[in-house]
């Protein structure tokens, strides 16, 4: 039932943020951290026009890059945050983006959820993405519960989600999280699962 009312509701349901490469998402996806994709994709034109390469990023003015992405909030550690992990793609990775958990993960801001998104959206390798939104939804929904962190909630969907439809199921959680299940003032009337959740 989760699934079939998922893809009524949001049957296209995809990435959000605009990119046009595997290092623009990647960047991307760290800027988006405690921010809106809306938001982010409100300054990466001008950001990756200027420092659209990891060789162009590493060399870039920090200065600059955090006067491009203050509107973000936290933009100072996440200028840092982009300028290193774009020197670590560059020294240990030719300039590419790596595609194992083990490598994204040593990336500088590059934690597992950033991670699984780019696993998931470049690589199509299985992956849940746990944000904000995922989190709300699946407790609201009974699929995990109050007290559950994220690494909790990612593997208790796993368990229930058969691994063919994570990364759809990711996006579809986080459009119904950011579309209709709102942490206040959710729009219950628009939702399917209306009478079931603990909203």
């Amino acid at each position: 039932m989760i699934l079939e009312n998922l893809d009524k509701m949001f049957p296209d349901a995809d990435c959000e943020l605009d990119y046009s490469n595997p290092f623009e998402l990647l960047i991307a996806v760290v800027l988006s951290a405690q921010t809106t994709d809306k938001g982010v994709n409100k300054v990466t034109p001008l950001l990756f026009s200027k420092y659209g390469t990891p060789e162009k990023m590493m060399n870039a003015n920090l200065e600059d890059i955090e006067n491009i992405i203050r509107p973000l909030g936290l933009y100072k550690n996440k200028a840092k945050n982009i300028i290193n992990l774009s020197k670590d793609l560059v020294l240990k990775f030719d300039g590419n983006v790596p595609n194992n958990r083990i490598d994204l993960e040593s990336l500088s801001g590059v934690g597992r959820k950033t991670c699984n998104v780019i696993l998931a959206t470049i690589f199509n390798v299985p992956a849940i993405a746990v944000d904000t939104h995922v989190s709300r939804v699946a407790k609201r929904l009974k699929l995990a519960d109050q007290d559950d962190d994220v690494l909790e909630i990612e593997k208790k969907l796993m368990a229930i989600i058969p691994k063919e439809k994570w990364a759809k199921f990711h996006h579809q959680m986080i459009f119904l999280g950011r579309y209709i299940c709102h942490s206040k003032n959710p729009s219950c009337n628009k939702c399917l699962f209306n009478g079931y959740c603990r909203q």
